[in-house]
């Protein structure tokens, strides 16, 4: 399983940070040696990601991120990582495909937002492998998202920002076979496409006969993208600590 984790982008909710913003230390972790250390955000996702299954992790940085690389070098699943370089901030479908190269053939695809703080842990297991599937959290802001609206477990349009979202069920992570993503890129290449977001480009694969499903296994979802979120996101952390704790 390749596991993509798009981390161009300029973060201007939340700055002015003198780091990748995938880098902003939330909650915090121990070391093997037993001494606890801030923990980067996108430590989350990664976490999530070899729990379900992927045994590699595409970072998509930017000429200006290149911060990302030294710290996830000393990081214990170090020998899963790699990177590519998005080299101008196109939007979030341009940096998902500049993985492609490197899934192989009859291999499953996920991908999540490295600015994001999710539970359960486990939530990517849920996906099924051979199909284009989003793993779905209830939000109280649907609006601030991608809203997935669909019949049963059908995905029959995404909401991509919408002030009047039909569902408060949202996209955190989504997960597909390889020949799906070549499908979903053919179409993105298709001239005057080039979709800057996953949904407007869903919508269209939908429309042409595609299928995705949505899956309501999440639980919590914190983007630390704002400061409410990032809030939010410390105080969750907090709280799952003291039900392992007890």
């Amino acid at each position: 399983m390749l596991g993509i984790v798009p981390a161009a982008g300029a973060a201007t909710r939340i700055q002015p940070l003198a780091f990748s913003k995938e880098l902003l230390p939330v909650g915090s972790r121990l070391d093997e040696d037993g001494v606890e250390r801030p923990r980067a955000v996108s430590e989350y996702l990664v976490e999530r990601m070899i729990r379900g299954g992927a045994d590699r992790i595409c970072f998509v940085i930017s000429p200006t991120k290149t911060d990302i690389i030294p710290y996830y070098a000393r990081h214990p699943e170090a020998r899963r990582f790699c990177y590519v370089v998005q080299d101008r901030p196109v939007g979030l479908c341009d940096a998902i495909f500049r993985a492609l190269p490197l899934a192989r053939e009859d291999e499953q695809v996920v991908v999540g937002l490295p600015d994001t703080v999710w539970f359960p842990t486990d939530g990517l297991t849920h996906l099924p492998p051979n199909d284009l599937s989003f793993l779905l959290f209830p939000v109280e802001q649907p609006e601030r998202f991608d809203a997935v609206v669909t019949e049963g477990d059908m995905v029959t349009e995404i909401q991509v920002k919408s002030p009047n979202p039909a569902t408060h069920w949202v996209w955190g992570a989504f997960g597909m076979p390889r020949r799906t993503f070549v499908d979903l890129h053919r179409l993105w290449s298709d001239v005057g496409r080039g979709d800057e977001y996953v949904g407007t480009l869903v919508n269209a694969y939908l429309r042409r006969g595609g299928r995705a499903l949505g899956i309501p296994a999440g639980e919590r979802y914190h983007d630390i993208g704002t400061l409410d979120g990032y809030r939010a996101a410390v105080a969750g952390l907090a709280a799952e600590q003291a039900i392992v704790a007890a």
